[in-house]
């Protein structure tokens, strides 16, 4: 039976894990944490930890993982470059799973937006996310792979490529650029859309959370995944098998 701690437990994805955890059949909660509350003795009542709760708090939760050689599954989003980069060298000492999104459907997305992207690459490309007015980063973590899956597919530069939201008089679309687009109102959980324009014809790759026990069941998953894996990055793309 693995034993999961769960940061961030006073949140809603923090429940939403809680009710994962408790409803599988081969976790139970370890531990719990909130920010402020003494991380060293929680991962020490752990096998895997599962993470949604604030980028700033990343650093200490990797350095506490990498001293006690405890396998991580990241979910908080939101990271500057600096706290990425912190979870890339982590990795190096210890299995990490760091996704956006551990909807099994967000990343069948991901899956599907690469492969029509390789046979779209001449299409004009945007992005359309929404969620609920409590979120904090814009666009969300989910939207950002989504861009960075298309920039590796054609080439592009997340910093140079991808423009967020346009207004004013800016001249025609040039054909080289992504559209990034963010909502925020009332209790949407989650909606992204993938668009592909041209002249004549117009495909749209969409998916819509309902709740976020989606999300919490398939952290659970990457959970039960990274238990013997050799340190290293992982992405629930590694998770569900969808790397080719």
């Amino acid at each position: 039976m693995m034993k999961i701690l769960i940061t961030g437990i006073s949140g809603r994805m923090g429940q939403a894990v809680r009710q994962a955890v408790e409803s599988n059949p081969n976790t139970v909660i370890g531990s719990t944490h909130d920010v402020g509350e003494d991380i060293e003795g929680a991962l020490e009542c752990a096998d895997v930890a599962i993470d949604f709760s604030f980028h700033g708090f990343t650093p200490e939760l990797l350095a506490n993982a990498v001293a006690q050689k405890k396998p991580l599954v990241i979910g908080t989003t939101g990271h500057t470059d600096e706290e990425r980069d912190a979870i890339y060298a982590a990795a190096k000492q210890i299995p990490i799973v760091f996704a956006s999104n551990y909807s099994v459907g967000v990343n069948t997305l991901f899956w599907l937006t690469r492969k029509a992207t390789r046979i779209l690459k001449d299409f004009d490309i945007e992005i359309v996310e929404m969620h609920h007015h409590h979120k904090l980063d814009a666009p969300s973590g989910t939207a950002r792979t989504l861009a960075e899956v298309i920039c590796r597919e054609t080439g592009l530069d997340y910093n140079k490529d991808v423009v967020h939201g346009r207004f004013g008089n800016v001249g025609a679309r040039p054909q080289k650029q992504i559209g990034m687009h963010t909502l925020r109102g009332g209790d949407v959980v989650g909606d992204h859309t993938v668009i592909y324009a041209i002249d004549g014809e117009r495909v749209e790759l969409a998916h819509k959370a309902s709740n976020r026990g989606t999300f919490a069941g398939g952290a659970v998953r990457a959970a039960l995944w990274i238990a013997d894996k050799p340190a290293g990055l992982y992405s629930m793309q590694d998770v569900l098998g969808l790397t080719d």
